[in-house]
């Protein structure tokens, strides 16, 4: 015989999934915060997903939208797709996105990559003591950095953003022009 009492958890757990499942997420923002002083981006070297180092200082001269970011984090997931189209609209000696781990395995996070609906091409470092995290005063992810090709931060966003929206890319274009 069923037991009453599991059978009505099971299916008011059915109906609660069906309903979170349909649930529209609201809008990602597109705006970012502009520095009220151009702050120096501190460097540092962090391991890429194929265990090679890699410092903030090797892509000086080009735009960096540095990315902090971890597979748990709704908001972060949710991004990483317009973070990929941005990407792919600049010239790869003119802009670069780099997204910073925090705090998990490189086969944790490339078993993730591999489960979403599309490849990302930029860079992917990881943060495992989160000390660059703590450098760049990250309070909440995701937290992202828009660095000028002089490595002066210039814009600074908390939470999830579109980065793919024609007013980020004026940004990143008016950058580049510097």
């Amino acid at each position: 015989m069923i037991n009453l009492k599991k059978f009505l958890f099971v299916v008011l757990c059915c109906i609660s999934f069906s309903v979170a499942a349909d649930w529209q997420q609201p809008e990602l923002s597109h705006n970012l915060t502009p520095m009220a002083k151009n702050i120096p981006a501190s460097d540092f070297e962090l391991l890429d997903m194929d265990e090679e180092k890699k410092k903030l200082s090797d892509y000086r001269g080009k735009v960096i939208l540095l990315n902090f970011w971890a597979t748990w984090c709704p908001p972060c997931v949710r991004e990483m797709p317009s973070m990929e189209r941005l990407q792919q609209k600049f010239n790869v000696d003119d802009f670069k996105v780099i997204a910073i781990n925090q705090m998990e395995e490189i086969d944790q996070v490339f078993a993730f990559t591999g489960q979403l609906e599309i490849d990302l091409t930029f860079e992917i470092l990881f943060d495992s003591q989160s000390t660059v995290s703590q450098a760049y005063a990250v309070r909440g992810l995701p937290t992202t950095y828009l660095i000028d090709k002089q490595g002066k931060i210039r814009y600074r966003a908390v939470g999830g953003r579109d980065f793919n929206h024609p007013e980020v890319i004026k940004i990143i274009n008016a950058l580049i022009n510097e």
